[in-house]
């Protein structure tokens, strides 16, 4: 496990504040208010086509669920907010829109209003205003690092369609505090752009479609509140603590890293994440799951490294940094040269970047110009990490992090949003995995940081490692730790530059011996710790080997001269004496073999290395003249490329002994012109034979290379030809592109003058039914209420938020018990039916039901009319009073 980068300072101080017995080197500080509300948040963020992904979700999510939520959607600032309305239309639950000063509710849904952002501070919403000059909106992601801050272990983060990259960001937040991250299945998803981001991170704990959204989060904040996270010295005193201990077992035989040097408390709230995301309840049923699986065992070691990490996190360090201390090492390199640095636990990359754009800024800030440059080493236990730090690409969220000018000068913008580092800040980083337990660390270092690493370490690991960083450091040299973190009882090796910045510098004392401990006594690779016994000076004597030393005795005197050398001819390693066939070669040193060789038998010694290295078989030749202070020299040489031996695999041995032609020489010293002009002749004889075998192996290696470059020219002519086939299929491809996109304007237009008749056509349909005299009532199949005119609500006691629910939850003024039946029957035989009915304030309504069909001649509801005929009814019984009073005089008359 590893830190990926700084942390936020919330985290680092809980973590700080866990674990007070492995204390020195991290400071303990209060980890502040916290809030206490039970529940979890859900925080659900969406973009484009993400209104109906989100009334999918609400409508499978049940009205009691015990959790709060808030949705986050990229809205129009310039047009009326209607997601509220829209969304209660599919859940029981209250849907509100957000205003400033709200306190989060259980069994709610809060919606951002348009053109703000949202953070949440001990359980309240708050509003702000979003800056004209501060980048993209990026709302998901401002409202995600608010809600993991704040809530930590219980916010969820949700992520459905959308495009963009916003969320992201959001999302290594909320993971980083235990958070659970839940994302739509692309598959499903009408616009993926931000759900892949957030798979391709590795942030996604559960991938499904959004109807099954619902039951996954539910389940696990069941499964969450069962279990709880329990102190350490509770789990270390119970049975969970053999359970974890199994687990790390399983991940160190999975993967080869052993975290039993780390923080128990923080590897149990790991683990807990992960039973409650599978809900498991007890450790070894979750051991037993993951013995079966071994997918699982990656997941669970990916959740062990903590890859969090910003651009510029703590900005007063890198002010310091800038303006303090890279500033002191240029002027300690007044003739320029290389820095070397070191970032430990870099995550993807985003902590290595920034250290070099803050150096890239001191330089040219440096009076006069300096030639200083920086080689950065950034080293982390995540593999994928590196990768896409190598890679140098990040979403639009990190313009929250790095500021505009920085943006301009060291990014570039692709066509997918993402910001692409410079290619001279790339040039500055290596990036390689490293895991700080086991591998052999950097030195000569100019600058090491490792912030918020140490933190997750216990105290003996933590105590081990200061003394290796101040061994790494050059004299002078800086130490760049967390904010939550201190050198602990290294005061004799660093010195604080002071300020509540972390920064140290290296002092000239020299740590003894016994305190520095190099990776490899870490930890055994089967797991088993090595004491200090092991490495330290001060070990019993060892029996000697008697075997050994005779064997080296033997080829110190009585060995042949060899030289063990690589293919190109560098020489690794010599035995015996060399000075009758190798000497230094006049100027800058040079270890190469046919440099070094005298020049009698450099040519012999070139052709047989080359000949044996290309045909891999041993060469061998006897009597090769070589001339040392004026006394003739025969050498047998011998080249034999090793094959057999893993470890020397590759590697060429070159035997040099001294000729039986020699010892004769030296034994016939004896002035003969003859025997001179004899040898003489077959000296030039030998040199033609040797002319003419490395003639021969020229011509062959000629044609070779002639044929080499007939198929390179064949394969070159094909590849061109491919190459011009393509761009003919880029230039059609272009052109109907164009083609599409002059039909897509076309059609846009089209669907343009559409939507401001279909708005006109809308406006015409309120005024008219707003300036008729009766009131209109419109319901779907379901009798739930879709639309109602204003003058309804003095009939029916409806408001706005009543839109979506059934019509007979709604207290209505009429005496009219027999309504739902009526509705009904008007929908199963779809005939109309008209009823005059009294109201409780002595009015009296034309009520008419009639079907509600759509243009395809479909049946979608019901349209109910009110029409007062109050004067009518009392015209009609004045009239039939009248008539009464008249038939009643005419009686009287007759009789």
């Amino acid at each position: 496990m590893k830190k990926s980068g700084d942390q936020s300072a919330s985290r680092e101080k809980a973590d700080a504040a866990e674990d007070k017995a492995d204390g020195d080197l991290v400071e303990k500080k209060d980890s502040g208010p916290l809030t206490s509300r039970p529940f979890s948040i859900v925080g659900i963020g969406a973009s484009a086509g993400g209104l109906e992904a989100l009334e999918v979700f609400f409508k499978n999510m049940p009205a009691d669920s015990g959790m709060a939520f808030v949705v986050i959607q990229h809205l129009d600032p310039m047009h009326k907010d209607m997601l509220s309305e829209l969304l209660q239309r599919h859940t029981s639950m209250p849907v509100c829109q957000i205003h400033d000063g709200m306190a989060l509710e259980p069994d709610r849904v809060h919606v951002i209003p348009p053109n703000r952002d949202l953070s949440v501070l001990h359980g309240v919403l708050y509003l702000l205003e979003h800056p004209i000059t501060s980048g993209p909106r990026l709302p998901i992601d401002f409202f995600f690092r608010a809600l993991a801050e704040d809530c930590g272990e219980r916010s969820i983060g949700v992520i459905l369609s959308g495009m963009g990259t916003d969320g992201t960001i959001g999302l290594r937040s909320i993971k980083e505090r235990c958070g659970a991250v839940f994302v739509q299945d692309p598959k499903s998803a009408k616009f993926d752009s931000m759900v892949q981001s957030a798979i391709r991170d590795g942030l996604a704990d559960v991938i499904a479609p959004v109807e099954e959204l619902p039951a996954s989060i539910l389940e696990y904040v069941r499964h969450a509140a069962v279990s709880g996270v329990m102190p350490p010295e509770q789990e270390a005193a119970g049975g969970d603590a053999a359970g974890m201990e199994k687990v790390l077992i399983l991940l160190r035989r999975q993967t080869g890293h052993d975290f039993s040097v780390y923080k128990r408390s923080t590897l149990w709230r790991r683990i807990e994440r992960r039973m409650n995301l599978h809900h498991f309840t007890a450790v070894a049923d979750y051991v037993r799951f993951l013995r079966e699986n071994p997918q699982e065992l990656e997941l669970t070691f990916k959740e062990m490294l903590i890859g969090v990490t910003e651009f510029f996190r703590d900005p007063e360090v890198w002010d310091r940094l800038r303006n303090e201390v890279i500033p002191d090492l240029i002027r300690a390199h007044p003739d320029g040269g290389v820095l070397r640095a070191w970032v430990a636990g870099c995550s993807t990359g985003e902590e290595a970047y920034s250290l070099a754009m803050v150096f890239h800024e001191a330089v040219e800030a440096a009076k006069p110009a300096q030639r200083t440059t920086l080689q950065i080493f950034a080293t982390d236990l995540d593999k994928d990490a590196i990768d896409r730090a190598r890679v140098g690409a990040y979403p639009a969220g990190i313009a929250k992090d790095v500021s505009e000018e920085r943006l301009l000068k060291f990014f570039t913008r692709d066509e997918s949003g993402f910001y692409r580092v410079s290619k001279d800040i790339r040039e500055m980083v290596v990036f390689a995995k490293q895991n700080m337990v086991s591998d052999a660390p950097f030195t000569k270092l100019d600058i090491l940081s490792c912030r918020n690493l140490l933190i997750y370490f216990c105290a003996d690991l933590q105590k081990k490692l200061l003394p290796l960083f101040h061994y790494c450091l050059n004299p002078c040299g800086y130490l760049v730790l967390g904010n939550a973190e201190t050198i602990g009882p290294a005061t004799d090796l660093f010195v604080p530059l002071g300020g509540k910045e972390r920064i140290y510098r290296r002092l000239e004392t020299q740590a003894t011996l016994e305190r520095i401990h190099f990776p490899i006594a870490f930890s055994h690779p089967h797991g088993r710790t090595i004491t200090g016994a092991a490495v330290g000076v001060a070990q019993a004597p060892l029996v000697p080997d008697i075997q050994m030393l005779a064997n080296d005795f033997l080829l110190k005197h009585y060995g042949p001269v060899a030289v063990l050398a690589s293919e190109a001819g560098d020489i690794l390693y010599i035995n015996g004496k060399t000075g009758h066939y190798l000497e230094p070669a006049a100027g800058k040193a040079n270890w190469n073999l046919f440099a070094m060789a005298r020049e009698e038998l450099n040519h012999s010694l070139f052709e047989m290395f080359r000949r044996a290295v290309r045909k891999r078989v041993v060469i061998s030749e006897k009597g090769i003249q070589v001339g040392t202070q004026g006394k003739p020299r025969f050498v047998d040489v011998t080249v034999h490329p090793i094959s057999d031996q893993a470890p020397l695999r590759g590697l060429v041995m070159v035997v040099l002994a001294e000729s039986s032609a020699t010892r004769e020489l030296e034994l016939q010293r004896k002035p003969q012109s003859e025997s001179s002009r004899n040898s003489r002749l077959a000296e030039m004889s030998r040199d033609l034979r040797n002319a003419q075998g490395e003639l021969h192996v020229l011509r062959e290696e000629m044609q070779t290379t002639e044929e080499e470059l007939k198929s390179s020219n064949e394969e070159l002519q094909s590849a061109n030809e491919e190459l011009q086939s393509m761009n003919e299929e880029l230039t059609t491809s272009k052109e109907e592109m164009q083609a599409m996109n002059e039909e897509l304007q076309l059609v846009n237009q089209d669907l343009m003058v559409k939507l401001q008749d279909l708005s006109r056509t809308n406006n015409d349909m309120k005024n008219l039914l707003s300036s008729a005299d009766s009131a209109t009532l419109f319901l779907d199949n379901e009798l739930n209420v879709r639309w109602f005119a204003p003058q309804t609500a003095d009939i029916i006691h409806l408001i706005p938020g009543d839109v979506g629910r059934p019509v007979t939850d709604i207290v209505s003024r009429l005496e009219y018990p027999g309504l739902p039946q009526d509705t009904r029957e008007v929908l199963r035989t779809l005939v109309p039916q008209k009823r005059e009915i009294p109201s409780l304030d002595g009015r009296w309504f034309l009520i008419r039901i009639i079907p509600y069909r759509t243009k395809e001649s479909m049946i979608d509801g019901l349209v109910i009319t009110f029409l007062d005929v109050t004067e009518t009814k009392k015209l009609a019984t004045e009239l039939a009073e009248c008539r009464s009073q008249l038939q009643e005089a005419r009686s009287q008359k007759k009789d």
